[in-house]
Formats: structure tokens, C-alpha cells, sequence
């Protein structure tokens, strides 16, 4: 079978763009972070027992249309013609080792990655973008925004407040019901974050954790419990990661 039978046969569509959620002008980085997202919720190691042939079948697909979208030819020739470049030798594409080709795009992040990424991100203008982002999105539900948002403690939804209450006020950014309605989950959310805080210190107490990786531990253990709803910050993070890692290469 073709690319194109199989993207019918296991997403429904044979238009590569909408099966991995992108517009036809999206950048290669966009592809790329969107490809990551989608695989991670079919890779075959993430599932359960009884859905790892049909994931493994859509993550090897998924490979298949990020190669042909990340190639500047192939994705040209598509975009003109709805045509795929060695579309007569599907087999080659087939046998590839999708799992490490997967791999090699997104290498695994270390701790210290992570430690050193949420010092930039935070009080960055990339982090504000993305509290806009997520305002607008997300009609102003600020529990849903603060699961969505990178990096983001108890802590930090007061400054997320004071970053976007003066642009309701200016007229920069609409304003929504449910953010100005939102006094009573603010306190619920706070009363879960101390419960948290006082099981991981009961949990740092057992395990023998000191200081030195309590912080590291902690965000693990945080957006663990976020990525069951979203998937975003190690997305995000890893797809990041390895743009930046690509990059680097080239200058040197």
C-alpha cells in the first residue's frame, strides 16, 4: 500500500497537513512539533496492551509523513501535486526503523536539560506569549491554563495575573467570564498545591532525597500528573530541545 492508502486506512484522510494537525504553511519546526505531539499519544510503548498493533501502525505512519513533510523536495512535489516522491517504493519506507528514526529527531532530555530550561523559560517572552496563548484558547479558564502552562507552580498564578489583567483592561485581550469568576478555584487550587507540597515532603523524607535534586524531583513529579491531561511541557520541551541541538550543529 501507498503512504497515501495508509493514511486513509488508519487516520481517516490523505491530506498529511490535517492528519498531523498543521496548515499547508506551517513551518518545518511546527511539523516537527506537531508530529512529536501526535506519535507520542500512539507510540507503541505509551499504550496498552491491546492497542499496540493499531498504534504501531499509526506511529509508523507518522514517521512516514514527517519524512516526507521535513524534506523540502518531497514536501514541494506533494504540495503541487498531491504526489509523493518514491511513492512506487513503499516498501523501502516500511522497513525503516520508526522508532529510531523518532529517536534521532528527539534524543531523551536529562535532568539538568530540564533544570536549565525552566531558569530561561521563566519570566521569559516566550512564557508570556504562551500565557496569551493559552488565555485566549482557553477562554480565560485559568485552572486549565495553569495544567497547560510550562514550568507553572501555585506560586506563579498571581504573576500570571498581574501579566494579563492590564491587557483585559487596555483592550489587548478580551475578557472572559469564567477568568473573572475564577476567586473560588483559585483557593481550591492552592489548597491542593500545599497537599501536594506536604506529600512530596513526606515522599523526599522516604526516599532520601536532598536538596540538591529536590527540584528537579518535584517538576518530574508535577508534570507527570499534568501530562495525563495534556501531553505539553515534555512536547514542548523535547521538541525544543532538539531544534535547538539541530541548530547548533549547523553553526558549528
Amino acid at each position: 500500500m501507498t503512504l497515501l492508502d495508509d493514511c486513509q486506512e488508519h487516520f481517516a484522510s490523505r491530506d498529511l497537513y490535517q492528519i498531523i494537525g498543521v496548515d499547508k504553511s506551517a513551518s518545518s519546526s511546527e511539523v516537527k512539533r506537531a508530529y512529536y505531539k501526535l506519535s507520542l499519544k500512539v507510540h507503541p510503548d505509551r499504550v496498552d496492551e491491546g492497542e499496540r498493533e493499531s498504534s504501531t501502525k499509526k506511529f509508523q505512519v507518522l514517521g512516514r509523513i514527517h519524512s516526507v513533510l521535513s524534506n523540502s523536495d518531497a514536501r514541494a512535489l506533494y504540495d503541487e501535486s498531491g504526489e509523493i516522491l518514491d511513492e512506487d517504493l513503499p516498501e523501502a519506507q516500511q522497513d525503516r526503523d520508526w522508532s529510531q528514526y523518532w529517536r534521532l529527531l528527539f534524543p531523551k532530555i536529562t535532568l539538568k536539560d530540564i533544570q536549565e530550561f525552566e531558569t530561561k523559560y521563566r519570566n521569559s517572552a516566550e512564557e508570556k506569549n504562551d500565557l496569551i496563548g493559552y488565555y485566549v484558547q482557553l477562554e480565560g479558564d485559568m485552572e486549565t491554563i495553569m495544567e497547560n502552562m510550562m514550568c507553572s507552580r501555585i506560586e506563579d498564578e498571581n504573576r500570571y495575573y498581574k501579566i494579563l489583567n492590564p491587557l483585559i483592561e487596555s483592550g489587548e485581550l478580551p475578557e472572559f467570564k469564567s477568568f473573572q469568576r475564577d476567586s473560588k478555584k483559585r483557593k481550591k487550587r492552592k489548597k491542593n498545591a500545599e497537599k501536594e507540597a506536604r506529600e512530596a515532603t513526606k515522599l523526599k523524607q522516604e526516599l532520601g532525597i536532598n536538596e540538591s535534586n529536590d527540584l528537579t524531583s518535584m517538576i518530574l513529579k508535577r508534570q507527570e500528573n499534568r501530562m495525563r491531561q495534556s501531553e505539553n511541557f515534555l512536547a514542548s520541551l523535547e521538541a525544543k530541545y532538539a531544534n535547538s541541538s539541530k541548530k547548533g550543529k549547523k553553526r558549528k
